[in-house]
């Protein structure tokens, strides 16, 4: 008696087969096998916005096989991905197979192990057609905004633009953020710090305020000079200490968004690029001496649950290296913000005792780094808070109050294991020396500072996925996409880490923001996940939330097309420092089939155009001296080594010169795929190795 079972990876089947045994026939759907077709809506508005699908042009092999496979086997099992869009590939392999849709034919691994996967085969139950619904109505909800934005957008700005509806709330996020950068009034302060000796330590204390306790703000530097003046020959007095203790508490587990800003920070990986390997964890790894097994559990939740049994196992790890004095006395139980759909546990490793060591060989450097950080952050969960002992002191000195604070490690608890980077650096002073009340201290210096106030900062990768998560827009399997989209379509770009909005995305989401402000409103957006949720749980009905939307959606697309009838939109040109040295204007970056270029603002007057300058490199021109850059090619797009003084020199190589000069014909020696070379072609050394070849 033979049974199928679909996973929708092919890295799954080892796993799975290697559990289930002979018996068990295991194949992948390799993801979606249908779709709505991308040449057009495929969304039958008038009939209760029925999708259209369509069975995918390159799964049409994979499909026949599928259909093969299951009329040979007794029974179908559809094990794809524990979550909506899982669950509607479920869906679409049922009606291409023709299961029965009231059978118990769907199970869902949690995890890609040997536990994990008996687990699910013993618990089969019927697709859920209410999460069908959820994944079906974000679908198409997103399919009838980006297929009427779009042309919209080609129409009164660019040709080719493209507009979604989660991912132009996050733009416009980034975009009302450098608009209060742009602007934000710095107001002036200083501060004044006393370099003080207690015993033969140095250390610093702040200017708080006046000798009764109250803050005073000082706004000018005249102000400054005044309390400095009034400081003259006063003595430094210990007036209290306050000594006590505090408790720092680890980091819950990961869910998706913690995992992609820790990555952010602590590995600069994007948050796509943290998921493709999460998810190369979770469909499993041939590891060293124990065969094909997941690593981590799913990571596609919001969830910060545990179960028992991983506790349990967590906290004998724990035990067995640290000791006792490592646990808390209580199990500690972190609670989840917000709505969490708990459908998953937390981001764990499978198996605690697979310790980052001892499947480091098995590994990849990047799986082992995303390895190492869930499995670290998951036992320092588990462990005892870090224990600090503080000590504020307070020091007068004339009319004046100066404070003093810092801290020493008395335990470490998790933090011998794991600390949770931050997005920005908090400073908590350092050990203090010992003192007295009564104490006189001798001053070594005093400084005043001026500072000005800061405008808010710029998103970065880990700020905008929390930014997304607390105002409820976007879910787990989503924040990396929304990213990469506004990234791709050059409506956002990265300034050292930071996200900035391009001149081409202001328009967009200027332009969306007046004519559709519904739909790229943050609480409505917020409010429609919400909904989805509601359709996922059987508390709504799609088709009544879809009705609802497309109301207003109508009409506010026509009314749109109304006022900018005629009307087409210019986004600015970015304006460089390079010179045209055809009528001396300064060039402007455009963009064209193959990516950006420089050209004269003065077209068709002057139609003068160049390669963007790149990455400068540090090997001068072999042919001038001047500076290489690298550039593309107009015509093939392909990147190559330029002098910066073109035209007047017409050096261009494929790769990097060296500097040094070939001893037998003067040619130019470059750099490429791990060797070096003679630029001449003709180069009797170039001629004997293509003979050897």
């Amino acid at each position: 008696m033979s049974k199928l079972v679909i996973v929708e990876s092919p890295s799954k089947i080892k796993t799975v087969k290697k559990t289930l045994g002979s018996d068990y026939v295991v194949m992948a759907s390799k993801g979606h096998v249908r779709d709505l077709p991308k040449s057009k809506m495929g969304i039958d508005i008038e009939n209760d916005f029925a999708p259209k699908y369509i069975d995918m042009a390159d799964k049409k092999e994979l499909i026949k096989e599928l259909r093969n496979a299951a009329s040979d086997c007794d029974s179908v099992y559809l094990a794809t991905d524990p979550d909506r869009e899982g669950e509607a590939i479920s869906w679409h392999l049922a009606q291409l197979l023709a299961l029965n849709l009231n059978e118990a034919n769907r199970v869902a691994f949690n995890e890609i192990t040997e536990s994990g996967i008996k687990a699910g085969m013993s618990n089969p139950r019927r697709i859920d057609m209410n999460l069908v619904d959820a994944q079906q109505a974000r679908r198409v909800l997103d399919r009838i905004v980006g297929y009427n934005l779009s042309p919209f957008l080609w129409k009164k700005v660019k040709s080719g633009l493209s507009a979604g509806r989660v991912q132009t709330v996050a733009l416009r996020l980034i975009v009302d953020r450098e608009k209060e950068i742009e602007a934000f009034v710095p107001s002036e302060y200083w501060t004044i710090d006393a370099k003080l000796l207690a015993g033969r330590k140095t250390f610093t204390a702040a200017f708080y305020g006046g000798k009764n306790g109250d803050k005073i703000e000082i706004s000018s530097g005249e102000r400054a000079d005044e309390i400095l003046s009034s400081l003259n020959k006063s003595e430094f007095v210990v007036e209290s200490i306050k000594k006590g203790t505090r408790n720092k508490q680890p980091a819950a587990p990961f869910i998706t968004a913690t995992l992609q800003q820790e990555a952010s920070r602590k590995l600069n990986f994007a948050g796509q690029k943290t998921m493709r390997i999460a998810q190369q964890l979770y469909e499993g790894v041939d590891v060293s001496g124990v065969g094909s097994t997941g690593l981590i559990t799913y990571m596609r939740t919001d969830s910060l649950r545990i179960s028992d049994e991983a506790r349990n196992a967590g906290v004998k790890y724990v035990l067995g290296k640290y000791g006792s004095k490592y646990l808390p006395k209580t199990p500690r139980v972190f609670k989840t913000k917000g709505v969490s759909q708990d459908a998953h546990e937390a981001i764990r490793p499978t198996d605690v005792f697979l310790t980052p060591d001892r499947v480091k060989s098995s590994l990849t450097s990047d799986q082992f780094k995303i390895y190492n950080l869930i499995w670290s952050r998951f036992v320092a969960s588990l462990m005892a808070n870090c224990i600090h002992d503080t000590v504020s002191v307070d020091i007068t000195a004339g009319d004046y109050l100066f404070k003093a604070s810092g801290y020493s490690v008395k335990f470490d608890g998790f933090t011998a294991l794991y600390e949770e980077s931050k997005d920005v650096d908090s400073s908590e002073g350092s050990a203090l020396p010992p003192m007295n009340e009564g104490d006189l201290l001798k001053l070594k210096s005093i400084e005043p500072n001026q500072h000005f106030t800061q405008p808010p900062a710029r998103y970065t990768e880990p700020t905008l996925i929390q930014a997304l998560k607390d105002n409820g827009i976007g879910r787990p399997s989503t924040y990396a996409p929304i990213i990469t989209n506004i990234q791709q379509r050059e409506y956002i770009e990265k300034e050292k880490k930071s996200f900035k909005p391009t001149s081409l995305g202001r328009v967009v989401s200027d332009l969306i923001v007046e004519h559709f402000k519904k739909i790229v409103d943050i609480k409505f957006t917020a409010d429609m996940e919400d909904n989805l949720d509601k359709i996922g749980s059987g508390q709504l009905v799609w088709t009544d939330v879809m009705s609802d939307f497309y109301k207003d959606f109508e009409v506010s697309l026509k009314k749109a097309e109304d006022d900018l009838t005629g009307k087409r939109i210019k986004v600015p040109d970015v304006e460089t420092d390079v010179i045209c040295d055809k009528c001396g204007k300064k060039m402007v970056i455009k963009s064209g089939r193959f990516g950006k270029f420089l050209a004269c603002p003065a077209y068709p007057a002057c139609k003068n155009t160049k390669p963007v300058p790149e990455d400068e490199v540090t090997t001068p021109c072999p042919k001038c001296g001047s500076k290489l850059i690298k550039k593309n090619s107009r015509k093939s797009g392909k990147k190559f080594y330029g002098c910066s003084n073109y035209p007047a020199c017409d050096f261009a190589s494929p790769n990097v010169p060296t500097g040094e000069i070939c001893p037998e014909c003067g040619g130019y020696i470059l750099r490429g795929k791990g060797r070096k070379y003679c630029m001449n072609s003709e180069c009797p050394t170039r001629v004997k190795a293509a003979k050897k070849k």
